[in-house]
């Protein structure tokens, strides 16, 4: 292009030195002249292509961006999705846990009234205190007939929660086992764990499958309240007998490991 300009301009100065309308030097300055429009151009038309491959370069990478976008929308849309399936499933198993505690409270209403025993809830686990002078002799682990009449009314709670595991765990005070006993129970270890599994016995006798069944003994070493007084070393003789989620249970099985 550059070249056919020049030749023109040639030619078009050519025709008019020949015909005497312009002078030598003005012809020289309006050729200068062109040469320096053409090379005004030339730059603006650079310049004009740096800005188009920067803009060519711009929307390669606005696409990238909006491609990137929606990735991350649908992956977005995905987590919300497994959220929400997430909440509706915890919101069912609050609503369940919540409909297992009233229904064994309401089975143990009278015995709860009477103060022989209390049912607490907490998280995915249900959990029957058992107040230790109704069941047990001081010092014993031989359950007392009074102890076996509400004892089976709790078995007979329990044989509904197919899914749960139970755990049955003795718990005493701080008071060493007599010298007349130490024979049998030298320590406050082996008379929790003796308590544990008799209730334990006796929840089989009554239906409960021994499969879903554990027994274990904490001794003096979980207290509630205060060993200090008589009050408190009371509540700290216990038994716990707690429902917990076989889903759960398979988890803390798992971390002991």
């Amino acid at each position: 292009m550059n070249r056919k300009i020049h030749t023109a301009i040639a030619v078009v100065a050519t025709a008019l030195v020949t015909s005497g309308c312009v002078s030598t030097g003005t012809f020289e300055k309006m050729q200068a002249g062109k040469n320096e429009d053409i090379s005004t151009l030339q730059q603006q038309k650079g310049y004009l292509e740096k800005q188009k491959l920067a803009v060519e370069q711009d929307n390669a990478t606005l696409r990238q961006q909006i491609a990137t976008c929606d990735r991350q929308n649908t992956s977005m849309q995905e987590q919300v999705g497994f959220l929400e399936q997430q909440r509706a499933v915890l919101l069912a198993a609050r609503k369940q846990h919540q409909e297992q505690y009233d229904a064994l409270v309401k089975d143990l209403s009278k015995e709860v009234e009477k103060g022989q025993l209390q049912v607490r809830q907490y998280k995915d686990m249900l959990t029957v205190d058992l107040a230790e002078q109704i069941f047990f002799d001081s010092g014993r682990a031989t359950l007392k007939p009074g102890g076996k009449k509400v004892l089976k009314k709790v078995g007979d709670a329990l044989k509904g929660y197919q899914d749960k595991i139970i755990r049955v765990v003795g718990y005493t005070d701080n008071v060493p086992v007599a010298k007349s006993l130490q024979g049998k129970f030298p320590t406050n270890w082996e008379l929790s764990v003796a308590r544990a599994t008799n209730v334990v016995r006796f929840l089989q006798d009554v239906g409960v499958s021994p499969e879903r069944m554990v027994a274990s003994g904490r001794g003096e070493y979980d207290p509630v309240a205060s060993n200090e007084t008589p009050e408190g070393r009371q509540k700290n003789r216990r038994i716990e007998i707690t429902l917990i989620d076989q889903s759960l249970a398979n988890e803390m099985q798992k971390s002991t490991h």
